[in-house]
């Protein structure tokens, strides 16, 4: 059975539309379990009813016409309770809704399960049969398992039609929301620009040509050079294989010819279709009918048809580079978007971005929120590759996605566009005014930077110093570790932008989720591996260099400070200070006037929340890192888009750790900050504050709105709202808490800013 579930997915997965995978579905599943009624009943939510997609056995006719209501009949009751349901004689039970159109009648045998996907039930998988029986434990699990694996797939078929503003029952709709994680905060209205990495197939969107001749003509030369390699190859390969084996590229060579796929492209060119979008479609096709082939030999070939359509896909974007048009609202989108895909676009036309894979903390996430762009991460369903060309609305602030939005609801985000706007020019205001509550309590706003395109940003926000300079930056723009006095100027750069304020530098922290093309770390579970100070201290030399590159920097300047990352014992503390002292002492034996900075750690993992006052003891001050502190308690990766919404700095036991970190090293009267994107949540900030940090350390597009919530509320109402949080147990409970106690205050209009999950 293992098998046949194997193919019937496969199957599945290489179908063309919605309609297409939901007969394979109905006729592999009647076939493998061998009974004689298959049928799909999908959720149809513009009609609040489950319609009857697909069906072999039944009434073809019925097909597409007959639904039932919500928690109508069987189905409704698979659907409600979100569990199989296995019935002998399914007449008799008293949730039987018979339904005439299908011829039903006949059938006793009823096994139906649910199809789930993120929790939600897209529909019903049911099988009948005539005779009066239960099917057996294995027939249930073969449907259950296979049901569970085709979920995302119907989802995504869905998806694709929901674009085209299509419910699965063939209704219009529109306001069609795709839900992702925030990646930054905000709300844009754009078209969308589809961006791609190279020569991939699955990957090219759908795009109109420019010049359909030209296509013609630059596809035609690109056939000829795969054409040349397939030549070369085979001359290659003489003496080398058996004659039989070479023939695969004489094979290829007809494939390519003008009465084969070649053809088919061409033709599909002149339909108006761009090179690359007419190859991708053709070869697509091809490879679904090879996979749907039950000789396995012949289905084999299908990876043959992908490496030969990948070749000439490769000579049509190498040999033109395809120049990106930005539309004047660009929404940027890509399955896995890249800083680098970013900066290509023009600044004054990327109003929003939207990538399928990541989350609301990966780097891009980062990058946005420091760019001030709305952004959606982990929209995991969304069929980006239909969308070119498209209008759509990024909801920064729930992190949704809507396509085909109708005139109310486009009219309802313009307006908050411009309420957006507002709150920006009303907030600039406060850039010359102290950070300090009503009862004059005052908090340090500090920066989180990385280049020095930040610095001018952060200052003029009003930036009182750098809770974290993240040195690993240049190390990532770098095709080699930067020398001694490379590291220097970049140092230099910062403190002198900031002197007299305080400028953090966390020593390199590279593994996890950032690692250098010239010393890769590839392991299993990067996150519980070598990185941080785990990877500096093994490497003594990449350690020693960064230190005395950083101390050079700050002769005469005296803003410096250092912090270890990912400690987790008092040993790797010591050591590091060993290494410091030692690089201290051999610059003042070179003659130069070098103060001893203070020096700090991170407490990031659970472990050294347990140790703080132990840690506290060898340091100047303690600085909380609440994003992987966040991950590492709760268990949770926050780039992966099917666990983001567990990740939430509002977890109780998130806060009970940030709390434990504040006492225990006031305990040993040591400062305390926290340099996570918590501190740039207004609500987060307040519950911080409340807590006893310090210094708040946020990227700097979150500052002024950070400011005037604390600007607008007492430190005794602060902790009396944290009082309150510290008795709750659900992390959602505790953020509508946090958001009522932001309304009490007359900031309102910052409850949708800035939001973190």
């Amino acid at each position: 059975m293992l098998n046949q579930l194997r193919s019937i997915v496969q199957k599945v997965s290489a179908a063309k539309d919605l309609q297409s995978a939901l007969d394979i579905i109905v006729s592999r599943v009647r076939e493998a379990l061998d009974t004689q009624v298959c049928s799909v009943f999908l959720f149809d939510a513009d009609i609040n009813s489950h319609v009857l997609m697909a069906s072999q056995g039944l009434n073809a006719k019925a097909v597409g016409h007959v639904s039932l209501a919500v928690g109508e009949g069987l189905v409704g009751l698979v659907a409600k309770h979100a569990e199989p349901i296995n019935l002998e004689d399914a007449p008799l039970h008293p949730s039987y809704h018979y339904l005439q159109e299908t011829g039903e009648e006949v059938f006793h045998a009823f096994l139906g399960v649910p199809i789930i996907h993120h929790r939600a039930v897209l529909g019903v998988l049911i099988v009948q049969h005539e005779e009066r029986r239960r099917f057996d434990e294995a027939e249930e699990a073969f449907l259950i398992t296979l049901s569970a694996q085709l979920a995302g797939v119907i989802a995504h078929a869905e998806a694709t039609g929901a674009i085209e503003g299509i419910s699965p029952s063939g209704h219009k709709t529109s306001d069609t929301v795709f839900r992702g994680v925030s990646g930054s905060s905000g709300v844009a209205i754009g078209q969308v620009v589809v961006v791609f990495p190279h020569a991939d197939l699955s990957q090219i969107p759908n795009r109109k040509a420019k010049n359909i001749d030209k296509e013609i003509e630059f596809f035609n030369s690109c056939l000829n050079n795969v054409r040349e390699d397939m030549r070369v190859l085979y001359d290659k390969l003489a003496g080398h294989v058996a004659e039989e084996e070479r023939q695969l590229f004489d094979v290829y060579l007809r494939m390519l010819d003008d009465k084969a796929l070649g053809n088919e492209v061409v033709e599909r060119i002149k339909m108006g279709v761009w090179a690359q979008g007419a190859l991708a479609y053709v070869a697509n096709e091809h490879v679904r009918n090879f996979e749907e082939m039950n000789d396995p030999y012949l289905s084999e070939r299908a990876i043959d048809i992908k490496d030969l359509c990948s070749r000439v896909l490769f000579y049509l974007q190498d040999k033109e580079q395809v120049e990106t048009e930005y539309h004047d609202n660009t929404i940027l989108v890509s399955e896995e978007l890249t800083p680098a895909m970013l900066v290509d676009v023009p600044k004054d036309k990327l109003k929003g971005l939207i990538s399928v894979k990541g989350s609301g903390n990966s780097h891009v996430a980062i990058l946005a929120r420091t760019m001030g762009i709305p952004t959606v991460m982990g929209a995991v369903d969304l069929p980006y590759n239909k969308l070119d060309g498209r209008e759509i609305i990024v909801d920064g602030y729930q992190g949704e996605v809507i396509a085909n939005p109708s005139d109310e609801l486009r009219t309802r985000f313009r307006e908050t566009i411009k309420e957006q706007d507002q709150l920006t020019e009303g907030l600039e205001g406060l850039k010359g005014l102290p950070c300090e509550t009503t009862d004059a309590h005052r908090v340090h706003l500090w920066v989180n930077t990385g280049l020095m395109v930040d610095v001018m940003h952060s200052l003029d926000q009003g930036a009182e110093g750098v809770g974290l300079f993240r040195t690993e930056i240049p190390f990532l723009l770098s095709e080699r570790f930067p020398s001694e006095l490379e590291q220097c100027k970049i140092y230099r750069d910062q403190l002198e932008a900031f002197a007299p304020m305080l400028v953090t530098m966390r020593t390199l922290d590279i593994g996890g989720d950032k690692s250098l093309s010239y010393f890769p770390i590839e392991e299993e579970n990067p996150f519980l591996g070598w990185r941080g100070i785990r990877v500096t201290l093994d490497h003594p030399e990449i350690f020693t260099a960064q230190i005395r590159a950083m101390l050079r920097a700050s002769i005469g300047l005296e803003n410096l400070q250092i912090m270890l990352p990912m400690v987790s014992n008092v040993g790797e503390v010591t050591s590091a200070l060993q290494l410091i002292k030692k690089c201290h002492r051999e610059l003042l034996q070179e003659g130069l006037d070098v103060k001893f900075p203070p020096i700090g750690v991170m407490i990031e993992l659970p472990a050294a929340v347990y140790q703080t006052r132990a840690l506290a003891r060898l340091v100047d001050f303690v600085s909380v890192g609440s994003n992987d502190l966040t991950q590492y308690i709760l268990a949770v990766d926050r780039n992966n888009p099917r666990v983001a919404h567990l990740y939430t700095a509002f977890h109780p036991a998130v806060l009970s750790a940030l709390q434990q970190v504040v006492l225990e090293a006031s305990a040993e009267g040591v400062p305390v900050s926290i340099c996570g994107e918590m501190a740039g949540d207004p609500g987060a900030a307040v519950l911080l504050m409340a807590m006893g940090y310090d210094v708040l350390s946020m990227n700097a597009a979150a500052l002024l709105k950070v400011k005037s919530v604390i600007r607008s509320i007492s430190l005794e109402a602060a902790q009396d709202l944290l009082d309150q949080v510290m008795h709750l147990d659900d992390a959602q409970t505790i953020r509508s808490a946090v958001d009522l106690a932001l309304y009490n205050a007359g900031v309102d209009r910052l409850l949708r800013s800035s939001r973190i999950n």
